[in-house]
């Protein structure tokens, strides 16, 4: 898929000017929400998500993890969000963070990769500090690289007790890590005096091959699974229908690999007939959200326990008089997603109630960050899981038998 990518930005742009593109983008803010597409066209965005997703494939690798539905979905959601926020010079510092905090415990990288994957999702924190903060070059690239190094250092321990809180309702839980941890980090640069200003780049070009990209990666997937493993893929795609997503719930090892990538493959052609119907754009966010999707079909997402969810984002737009076409309603119809678990551990209804919640807390959460957790529908959706669950469960607990 890396390899793909690298092709069709050359393909597009020409081998220059997409290198051209790419080194220029690396000095462009990365905070919610800025479309690459937009700064650096298809070339240069496309090459950024491959390096992107080449960073966490080496990792990986050089660490002695094996394939998994976890590195699965963090290689595809690392590469989705290097469309709009994250690049090698801003995640490399969190990566180098985590890193550290390992080796204070005693442990290898490898016992925290997953940590380091998902957890570049603080990769605007360090622009902010590099680009942002009107200090002069040197001074800047110090600053950005201290706050990203000291930001990963901290996720480690963060994500255990983020994980406690929603107890695995939550599949994005590096996104409710991350959102905890910038609203300190948005609350100490706001005292200092620095404006954040909302940011909002979004490509609205009408593209065929930017709506092809997914299907044909779709379809792509399909084919793997179903050359490797025959009917055996499709067995085992009906058992991944009866998880109930709750983390960890790696498909691969639950039921298999071609089980996997055709769940997943599935979910990409249904997200992006789901956005062609709302009449949504086919950008950088909206590709990243379409490919963060197609990754944790792998590791938590089906059919069967994300529809109810997606209907109670569209259920609170209407409501709430939201055309889901707009920026922020096509986004939290792909990532509330994350939610799936709750429906798929205590039925359609509270999936339906959690999407219509978490619409409700996206649309807010954002400018507590400062935009600088690029994971913020994770952190609504950590939340909203979170209290979700607090209810069923005290409910549960305290009803009186009849």
């Amino acid at each position: 898929m890396i390899f793909l990518f690298i092709m069709a930005a050359f393909f597009n742009d020409g081998v220059i000017e997409s290198l051209q593109a790419f080194l220029n983008l690396q000095l462009h803010p990365g905070r919610l929400i800025n479309d690459f597409f937009a700064v650096a066209g298809i070339g240069g965005t496309l090459l950024n998500a491959a390096a992107v997703g080449l960073i966490g494939v080496i990792l990986v690798y050089a660490t002695g993890i094996s394939f998994s539905g976890t590195t699965f979905a963090a290689i595809l959601t690392m590469m989705g969000f290097g469309l709009f926020g994250k690049t090698p010079l801003n995640i490399l510092p969190i990566i180098l963070g985590v890193t550290l905090s390992a080796r204070l415990v005693g442990k290898k990288l490898r016992d925290y990769i997953i940590i380091a994957l998902f957890g570049t999702a603080m990769g605007p924190l360090v622009s902010v500090l590099f680009l942002e903060t009107g200090l002069d070059l040197w001074q800047g690239v110090f600053l950005g690289f201290l706050g990203g190094t000291v930001a990963g250092f901290i996720l480690p321990s963060l994500a255990v007790a983020m994980l406690h809180l929603h107890q695995g309702y939550s599949l994005y839980n590096m996104g409710l890590t991350c959102g905890f941890l910038s609203l300190f980090a948005a609350s100490i640069l706001k005292a200092a005096g620095l404006p954040f200003e909302p940011a909002l780049v979004w490509y609205t070009t009408d593209i065929l091959f930017l709506k092809l990209l997914i299907p044909g990666l779709s379809i792509l997937l399909i084919g793997m699974a179903l050359v490797r493993e025959k009917g055996k893929a499709f067995r085992a795609f009906l058992s991944i229908q009866k998880q109930s997503g709750r983390l960890p719930s790696d498909f691969t090892d639950l039921e298999s690999p071609g089980g996997a990538f055709l769940n997943a493959g599935l979910l990409g052609l249904a997200g992006s007939v789901l956005v062609l119907a709302v009449g949504g754009d086919f950008n950088g966010p909206v590709l990243g959200g379409l490919l963060t999707v197609m990754g944790f079909g792998a590791f938590g997402t089906h059919f069967r326990n994300s529809w109810s969810v997606v209907a109670g984002v569209a259920l609170s737009c209407f409501v709430f008089s939201r055309p889901l076409s707009d920026p922020g309603p096509v986004l939290a119809l792909l990532f509330s997603t994350t939610l799936a678990p709750l429906a798929g551990q205590f039925g359609y209804f509270t999936g339906l109630l959690a999407g219509f919640i978490h619409f409700v807390m996206v649309s807010q959460t954002g400018t507590w960050q400062g935009g600088m957790n690029l994971y913020n529908n994770g952190f609504a959706g950590g939340l909203t899981a979170a209290a979700t669950v607090a209810v069923i469960q005290w409910y549960r607990n305290n009803k009186v038998e009849k």
